[in-house]
């Protein structure tokens, strides 16, 4: 019998977490971990609910997990008129016209990525190409040159860690802070130079907002369109890759690649934990909550949970989700999350991962694993270390 860690710290818990969820949705279904003093809860049910009512679950947490290295407010943090015109503007610049002249450019990004390892007949999906693409997709976006690729992956790595980590060293948090100081530096004298700009590029559609406002909005979209690209992508052909019969329906069915990407963000969700903090005392599950206490919503575990998903740890693309709206707020899945607050990415990354996936899938035939099992990290935000795959 599997022998479950009482915290989600144990080093077991990341290498599977999914042993843990069904022990923690019946058994400790508000989960206190003293080391961070907060509650971790699980349930489908109760996770949603958290995260729709943003008036008891706020966004609090955010003051110090986030705006130290976002320079000010994230969208996350907002309500009402300010966070409806500031999601309504970023969510132009994704859309329409804009998002119509910016695929093409990244059509172009992925063939000359993939030109580069076409001879080799082997790619890490992870290193070679994910994470290549999803800072350089994002920067098209922003209208950033993508010369500079490297060293603002480097330093948007450096701000990602500090806001999904836990018991971060001096040392980290100093080197997470320098990256944040170099990203402003970098994007400053951008911002500033688009003001009364006509560029179609998303920091050119904020103009209207202050500069620490458009610096804030700007860092907040460059994490939310790179975070779950490389992870799910690489997730997308490992579950295809060893679901052959559903792989091959793919295949010769390319439509059924809207719903398989939708079933591995459930299956593997690429953001596992969602922080609010209580305005209020609450109750759940027997369970007194405090206000000002820290409520973590384990999104990979709601994901997996039986009372909303039928045989939720078998993939199979061809689940029925009743009412399901994939990527918006009345999605059953909360990979993205839930209510007001669902991440203002999330159909870019839809059309992105779609877009990518259709090329790889016509340009490297006859796909193989090379290396297995996969080696996962993370327990904030969780991906593959590295996928490699063989294609002729």
């Amino acid at each position: 019998m599997l022998k479950v860690s009482k915290s989600i710290f144990d080093k077991g818990y990341e290498v599977n977490p999914t042993s843990y969820f069904k022990y923690l949705r019946e058994n400790d279904p508000v989960h206190y971990e003293d080391s961070i003093n907060a509650y971790f809860i699980s349930n489908y049910k109760d996770v949603k609910y958290a995260l729709k009512n943003n008036e008891v679950f706020t966004t609090k947490t955010l003051a110090k997990r986030a705006e130290p290295v976002m320079k000010d407010r994230v969208l996350a943090q907002m309500s009402g008129h300010e966070h409806k015109a500031k999601k309504k503007a970023i969510l132009k610049g994704m859309t329409g016209k804009y998002l119509e002249k910016l695929i093409p450019i990244l059509e172009k990004r992925v063939n000359y990525i993939i030109d580069k390892f076409i001879d080799k007949k082997e790619i890490d999906i992870v290193n070679d190409f994910g994470k290549v693409f999803a800072i350089q997709s994002s920067m098209d976006l922003l209208g950033l040159n993508i010369e500079d690729s490297e060293k603002i992956r480097k330093w948007h790595n450096g701000i990602a860690k500090f806001i999904t980590s836990f018991n971060l060293s001096n040392e980290e948090i100093k080197y997470s802070l320098e990256c944040s100081d170099k990203l402003e530096e970098y994007l400053m004298p951008l911002i500033r130079k688009r003001k009364n700009s006509a560029k179609d590029d998303l920091i050119s559609i904020l103009q209207e907002y202050k500069d620490t406002e458009i610096l804030a909005l700007t860092l907040n979209i460059l994490l939310a369109a790179t975070e779950p690209v490389d992870k799910t992508l690489a997730y997308l052909f490992y579950n295809l890759l060893n679901n052959p019969d559903q792989y091959q329906d793919v295949i010769d069915n390319p439509k059924l690649l809207r719903a398989a990407i939708t079933e591995t963000l459930r299956f593997n969700s690429p953001v596992q934990l969602i922080p609010r903090q209580l305005s209020e005392s609450f109750t759940l599950h027997n369970t007194h909550l405090k206000t000002g206490d820290t409520v973590i919503c384990m999104i990979g575990a709601a994901n997996r949970d039986p009372n909303a998903f039928t045989n939720p740890d078998k993939f199979n693309i061809y689940r029925n989700s009743e009412s399901s709206k994939p990527f918006t707020t009345h999605s059953q899945s909360l990979s993205f999350g839930a209510g007001i607050h669902t991440c203002v990415g999330a159909s870019f990354s839809l059309i992105q991962l779609e877009m990518v996936a259709n090329i790889l899938l016509k340009r490297l035939k006859n796909i193989k694993l090379k290396s297995m099992p996969l080696e996962e990290k993370g327990i904030y935000t969780r991906g593959p270390k590295s996928m490699i795959i063989n294609f002729d």
